[in-house]
C-alpha cells in the first residue's frame, strides 16, 4: 500500500487482506501503551504564549478570560508531572511491562529525574514535539527548527535519539517531508486510519507510518464520555478481546495515557485492572512502539521502488 504525501487521501488501506504481521510468538495483538509527557511544554504565559492551556484537564472550558494567566490549569497540569506520571510508572513497573513516551523534549529538560526512570526501565522515546503546540500553526521554517531543537534535546536527555515522530493532534502538510528531511527516524505515528503499520512514500523513498489511536484513549475522560474506571476498562477490555477473535489476521493496539488525567486514583485503577487482564493472555504481544516498527521493517519490508510492503 502506497499512500502519497501532502493531503491525498488513501480511502482504501489494506482493504479486505490486510496482510498477516506475523507478530512475536503468533500473537493476535500488538498492545503499545503511550504515556503522553506534555506537563510544563504546553501553551502558557511563562512561555511567552500569551494564554494559559486548559486542554485535557478537568477544566476544559477555563471561566478566565483569553490572555489571562489561569493558574489552576497550571496546576492541573502540575498534577501529572508531581503525582500522575509516577503513579502510572508504578503501575507498569509493578508488573514489569513496557510502555512508549511520546515525549515533549521541553518536559525532559525540565524534569530529569522523569527522564532518568524512563532510561531505567528501557520505554521508548517517541518525539512529542519540543512543545506540546501545534504545529500545523507553525512556519515551514518554525516547524523545521522545531524537529531539530527537538531530536538534539531528546538525544541530550534520553542518551539516543528518538526512534519516532508524533505531533500534537495532527500533523502540518510539511511534518512528514520535513521528519524524513530530518532523518534518523525509524516511523511516524500522525495518523489514527488503520490498526496496522504501512507505508507512504516521502521524496521517493519509503516512509513507515504506525498509526495511533484517539479511541483507546482516557482523553474519554476529557470529554465526558466515561466516567470512571471501570468504563475506561471495559472500553480497552472490549477492543482487546474483539481484535484477538477477528478472523482476518492480527492488529495492533495503541492505548493512549495522560498522566493528569489517568494517574488520578480512581482513573488509574481501571487502568492496573486492565493491565492485569492483558499481560495473562497468551496472544497479546506488550512491546514498545520502536519494537513494532522494528518488527515491521523487517517481517515487511517495503518493496524499493513504490514503498508499498513486500
Amino acid at each position: 500500500m502506497a499512500l502519497s504525501q501532502n493531503g491525498v487521501r488513501d480511502l482504501i488501506g489494506y482493504g479486505r487482506h490486510p496482510p498477516d504481521p506475523r507478530w512475536p510468538g503468533g500473537a493476535r495483538v500488538a498492545l503499545n501503551f503511550v504515556l503522553n509527557i506534555e506537563e510544563g511544554s504546553e501553551y502558557a504565559i511563562e512561555h511567552g504564549d500569551g494564554f494559559s492551556e486548559a486542554t485535557l484537564t478537568e477544566m476544559p472550558d477555563s471561566p478566565l478570560p483569553r490572555g489571562e494567566r489561569d493558574l489552576a490549569a497550571e496546576s492541573m497540569f502540575e498534577y501529572g508531572s508531581r503525582v500522575g506520571v509516577w503513579r502510572i510508572l508504578d503501575l507498569f513497573a509493578a508488573r514489569a511491562l513496557p510502555l512508549t513516551g511520546f515525549a515533549c523534549a521541553l518536559v525532559l529538560e525540565r524534569m530529569p529525574e522523569l527522564a532518568a526512570a524512563l532510561r531505567e526501565a528501557g520505554h521508548d522515546i517517541c518525539c512529542h514535539g519540543w512543545r506540546w503546540v501545534n504545529h500545523w500553526q507553525l512556519s515551514e521554517a518554525e516547524e523545521r527548527a522545531q524537529i531539530a531543537r527537538a531530536v538534539a534535546s531528546l538525544r541530550a536527555s534520553m542518551g539516543a535519539a528518538p526512534a519516532g515522530w508524533y505531533c500534537r493532534y495532527g500533523p502540518s502538510v510539511n511534518t512528514r517531508r520535513l521528519v524524513a528531511e530530518h532523518g534518523g527516524f525509524l516511523y511516524d505515528s500522525d495518523a489514527y486510519n488503520d490498526e496496522l503499520p504501512y507505508y507512504v512514500t516521502v521524496a521517493g523513498a519509503p516512509h513507515l507510518v504506525v498509526p495511533y489511536s484517539l479511541t483507546n484513549n482516557d482523553v474519554k475522560f476529557h470529554r465526558g464520555n466515561i466516567g470512571n474506571g471501570d468504563g475506561f476498562e471495559a472500553l480497552l477490555r472490549d477492543a482487546l478481546d474483539l481484535l484477538r477473535t477477528e478472523g482476518r489476521g492480527g492488529r495492533m493496539m495503541s492505548v493512549g495515557m495522560h498522566a493528569r488525567l489517568l494517574g488520578h486514583p480512581a482513573r488509574a485503577a481501571g487502568l492496573a485492572r486492565f493491565l492485569d487482564h492483558a499481560r495473562a493472555l497468551p496472544d497479546v504481544w506488550i512491546c514498545r512502539r520502536v519494537e513494532i516498527a522494528q518488527h515491521w521493517l523487517a517481517t515487511h519490508p517495503p518493496t524499493p521502488m513504490t514503498g508499498e510492503p513486500a
